[in-house]
């Protein structure tokens, strides 16, 4: 499936139907009076968030959407029926944009959220109601009022409580496969992935979080250089970093500056990224160089307050203790993110 995670659409919601001008006419009835009915009001728009949706691809294919109009009014008192609502289904995570002030207008996270964005036109009164005691046949009606209509921009940040950070071939994809059941293309060369990829992760027995594998971080990243910002913005949501760092002779560069490089990119898109929970996995330990250097590397990452988990995610040596860790932590983030509980009452 393809991954796409910004998309332009255009939303209009029902127009409302137009009273009808209609007077009773039966025999042995005369001066009937006016029985014109409303119209119907026009179907409003809702987006609601749908668990099963990991991206934005339908919208690629559709890009029209209008809600159904109400029905017009009708002679004998009889009003038009209302225009059925659009419910339009987003992943967990999109972001809803005016595209033509920039207008942030929702922000979909919780799951089965709804929200209604656009409301549909009123109905017009039809000609019954305008009737007075000094005007007992009325010739006026009012025409529906017209439904709201948007030009929106959807972004997609996905929602993952742990993120991947580090230079390509750093062995990102083969760690959250080895973890998880996410399956993403992995090869000896960078930028063998190209879109983000969400695993599920099992601890302490019954327990899991998710973790995302975000590609594209290279110097230069927050400008746009690689794959640049349009993959940055997904690490926003994230509650904790695992910087993984290779110091094999197969990744350019010197382990230590590579590190720097990816934080100061970080930092760039948005400074408060750097202010998250960071990890720093040094990986393929299961080649020797590698194994050789950690006397130098895990010193200066300690030095600088970071937890250090040296693994090889290829042969799975270190791999559980990362997970039990990562998830140990999270429990903590979350129970110091929870709001206070209330004061009890007297």
């Amino acid at each position: 499936m393809k991954f796409v995670d910004e998309v332009k659409i255009h939303v209009k919601s029902g127009d409302g139907g137009r009273g009808c001008l209609s007077f009773r006419r039966e025999k042995f009835i005369p001066l009937g009076g006016p029985d014109g009915g409303d119209g119907g009001n026009g179907g409003n728009v809702w987006f609601c968030v749908d668990s099963g949706l990991s991206t934005l691809l339908d919208f690629r294919y559709k890009v029209h959407y209008k809600a159904e109009r109400g029905a017009h009014g009708m002679g004998k008192n009889r009003h038009g029926k209302g225009g059925e609502d659009l419910f339009i289904s987003v992943p967990p995570g999109t972001l809803i944009y005016d595209d033509d002030s920039g207008e942030l207008l929702a922000d979909l996270t919780a799951k089965d959220q709804q929200m209604l964005l656009l409301k549909g036109g009123m109905g017009g009164r039809g000609n019954a109601r305008f009737m007075t005691s000094t005007n007992r046949a009325p010739r006026h009606t009012q025409p529906g009022m017209p439904g709201e209509e948007r030009n929106l921009r959807l972004q997609l940040k996905l929602l993952a409580d742990v993120g991947l950070v580090g230079m390509p071939n750093a062995g990102k994809s083969t760690l959250i496969s080895s973890v998880s059941a996410a399956r993403p293309k992995i090869a000896d060369y960078p930028f063998t992935t190209l879109i983000p990829n969400l695993g599920v992760v099992a601890y302490g027995g019954y327990k899991s979080f998710v973790m995302a594998d975000i590609p594209g971080l290279i110097q230069g990243a927050s400008e746009g250089h690689g794959l640049g910002t349009r993959f940055l913005r997904h690490v926003e949501r994230t509650n904790l970093f695992l910087h993984l760092v290779d110091a094999s002779s197969m990744q350019e560069g010197d382990p230590i500056e590579n590190f720097e490089i990816i934080n100061r990119e970080l930092e760039r898109h948005d400074p408060e990224l750097l202010a998250k929970q960071q990890f720093v996995v040094l990986t393929k330990q299961d080649i020797t160089e590698v194994r050789e250097r950690l006397s130098e590397l895990v010193p200066y990452f300690e030095a600088k307050g970071y937890r250090v988990f040296p693994l090889s995610a290829a042969t799975g040596d270190g791999t559980r203790a990362l997970v039990e860790a990562v998830g140990l932590e999270l429990e903590r983030l979350r129970r110091e993110g929870a709001p206070e509980d209330p004061p009890e009452l007297p």
